[in-house]
């Protein structure tokens, strides 16, 4: 096996899956028939019966030039802090976890933080707004700007503000593991203005909930981007 030394492969969970029940929290193991093994130099590919099979939710993670792989849920739990990204009420983080113990953690789509990556990791992302990607950009109402502050290591960038402008591209209809399916395409331009640093992420969404089904995101200013693709969303 051969592992990019610089960013971590992502490959599958096969350990536990964690629900809601409250305020407290239930361990399920994962089905030994959902035994998936994903590390290599190709991208991941199921097929849609085999998505459909895992009774877990699941996604497609790329990240920058790392094969693509598939990962399974492995908590669903209530924001640490409400004042993280200012979540609504009934948001819940998503922790995605790697074999190789790397996580992905997201609301709504939105990377909010990373663990155990090799290039580097989001610690925080703080706001006293609410992220647009949460109260839905497929809104009228909703705000296309934003601004709140990142943490990210290594050489520990603490406290650097961040501003916002999304823009709708248009309507697409994507693949999602082969399937047809109608989205909003949204970008998000980005500007570090500390740094001097502007950078672009790409949002795909569901017409009728505003629910990302596909991005493109920069971990963090000086880190790479991750292309994450949702092919079956949490149900709590």
């Amino acid at each position: 096996m051969r592992i990019n030394k610089k960013l971590l492969p992502l490959v599958t969970l096969s350990a536990v899956l964690v629900g809601i029940s409250g305020c407290s929290q239930r361990i399920s193991a994962l089905n030994d028939t959902i035994k998936l093994a994903f590390i290599g130099d190709d991208d991941v590919k199921l097929t849609t019966e085999q998505v459909k099979a895992n009774p877990y939710a699941s996604i497609y993670a790329k990240l920058d030039d790392t094969p693509r792989a598939f990962i399974a849920l492995a908590f669903a739990e209530p924001p640490i802090t409400l004042s993280s990204v200012r979540p609504t009420p009934d948001a819940l983080e998503l922790k995605w976890l790697s074999a190789d113990k790397g996580m992905l953690v997201t609301i709504n789509g939105r990377l909010v933080r990373t663990h155990n990556l090799l290039a580097g990791n989001l610690v925080t992302v703080a706001s006293t707004q609410t992220d647009p990607i949460l109260l839905g950009l497929h809104l009228s109402s909703t705000p296309k700007t934003w601004t709140r502050t990142l943490d990210w290591q290594p050489d520990y960038h603490f406290g650097y503000t961040a501003s916002s402008q999304f823009n709708f591209i248009a309507e697409e209809n994507i693949l999602i593991n082969d399937t047809p399916t109608q989205a909003l395409h949204f970008s998000e331009m980005v500007s570090i203005a500390a740094l001097d640093i502007h950078y672009q992420n790409e949002f795909w969404i569901k017409p009728n909930n505003g629910q990302v089904i596909k991005s493109r995101q920069k971990i963090a200013p000086n880190l790479p981007f991750i292309d994450i693709t949702l092919l079956k969303p949490f149900a709590s």
